[in-house]
């Protein structure tokens, strides 16, 4: 009969470690859930996932109903490890040293370490199954778990903290959200991850950073010649041109090419003309976001954009096209002016024209150029030397060797950049 009864004791050993591994294994589940999926799972119509979602709303009470069982339970493992010792090796104290270090082993190896394990390892597989035997749970042991959280929050509150107010559903950060598109590359197409990235860039991004310089923008003057007018309509490069009287400083309007294209074969083409039919120009102050000018341009219904400086002097033109080709990527075919700035040469370098921007040299030729201060090779090198380098003068910036080729008119022309010899280091 003692020995039926031992086994009896054995059996029931098991259940209530399977009870406490249980409690375990949920708890680190439901801790270690990813909260982003659940609600994904929950848009989808998932029982099983909106009945965790309304256990994890109150994550006070889900602790509660958890940790009170599992304590229960590991206690009646201990009493019940403790009387099958006394049975087996009678009242001594070898007897309670060996049914303490029992207790303890079976404890941490089928009740703690193993479950908690498996369920940081599938949160998803383990939490939402295990809430259709929670949810029960915490209904029954309901108004204890209530008296325990009232002592509980009087202890928090004591202590100077407030129950419930963890980070845990706190809005991502900017660099988080990066941070996870890069982890996604094996689900998000590799074209997909480089336009989100570019996305998240558009705030920290200014038009100074895409315009096309004032020295390199094309416009037409009215007080020109009407066969130069003329002829400068029927070869330009854009469909949209600043008009300007005398300089540049002194734009009047904006001309949309194909509305004058008819006029090229029936009409004389004239000053007088094109302001009739030319727009108000749209300024753009210096500085601004390219997020907020896309919103700017979408408002103003609006594709061409002067940026001006604090003073009101034209520092460039930035076009919806620049701004869509920073998400996306080149896409449209740019003026002979802004495409022919790069040239690889046989040994490895590159000649690249002063005006090239710092952030195209980085996307095209892959390189770490600094962003945070001038935004052309020129002004960076100018900015570097504090003075204006002579032809053949050799420099070495952000780790990149460079050779002043060719200087004019105060500007740094043409320059030949070598690949970083830090590479490989």
């Amino acid at each position: 009969m003692d020995q039926i009864s031992t086994y009896v004791l054995l059996l029931t050993l098991a259940v209530l470690l399977l009870f406490s591994g249980f409690f375990s294994i949920s708890e680190t589940a439901m801790m270690a859930l990813d909260r982003y999926r659940l609600r994904h799972l929950v848009k989808q119509g998932n029982r099983a996932a909106r009945l965790t979602a309304s256990l994890l709303e109150r994550t006070d009470r889900l602790l509660g109903v958890i940790l009170l069982g599992n304590n229960i339970v590991n206690a009646a493992v201990a009493l019940l490890v403790g009387e099958i010792a006394r049975r087996q090796l009678g009242d001594s104290e070898m007897a309670l040293l060996a049914a303490t270090g029992a207790a303890a082993f079976c404890l941490l190896v089928f009740s703690e370490i193993t479950p908690k394990v498996v369920g940081a390892t599938y949160p998803e597989r383990i939490a939402l199954p295990a809430s259709f035997l929670l949810a029960p749970m915490l209904r029954v042991a309901h108004p204890l778990i209530l008296v325990l959280n009232l002592f509980v929050g009087a202890m928090l509150r004591v202590a100077g903290l407030k129950p419930g107010s963890g980070d845990r559903e706190r809005l991502l950060t900017h660099e988080e959200l990066r941070t996870l598109v890069l982890e996604a590359g094996h689900f998000i197409p590799k074209k997909h991850q480089s336009i989100l990235l570019n996305l998240f860039d558009l705030e920290r991004i200014t038009v100074d950073d895409v315009m096309v310089p004032r020295n390199q923008i094309e416009a037409i003057d009215l007080d020109a010649e009407p066969q130069r007018i003329r002829n400068q309509i029927a070869t330009c490069y854009h469909t949209r041109l600043p008009l300007f009287s005398g300089s540049l400083e002194n734009v009047v309007g904006m001309l949309h090419v194909r509305t004058v294209l008819n006029l090229l074969q029936n009409e004389e083409i004239s000053s007088g003309t094109l302001r009739e039919i030319m727009r108000e120009p749209y300024y753009i102050p210096e500085g601004t976001p390219l997020f907020t000018q896309l919103q700017n341009f979408q408002e103003n219904q609006a594709r061409v954009g002067l940026v001006v400086d604090e003073y009101g002097e034209l520092k460039g033109l930035v076009t919806l096209e620049d701004i869509v080709e920073e998400i996306i990527g080149e896409f449209t075919t740019h003026s002979p002016i802004r495409a022919a700035g790069i040239l690889q040469q046989p040994d490895g370098s590159w000649l690249v024209e002063g005006t090239s921007t710092l952030r195209e040299l980085n996307r095209k030729l892959g390189l770490t150029l600094p962003l945070d201060g001038p935004k052309t090779l020129n002004g960076l090198i100018l900015e570097h030397f504090q003075d204006i380098p002579e032809a053949g003068t050799s420099v070495k910036i952000a780790g990149y060797p460079m050779e002043i080729v060719q200087t004019q008119d105060r500007v740094v022309k043409v320059i030949r950049i070598f690949p970083s010899l830090e590479i490989g280091q």
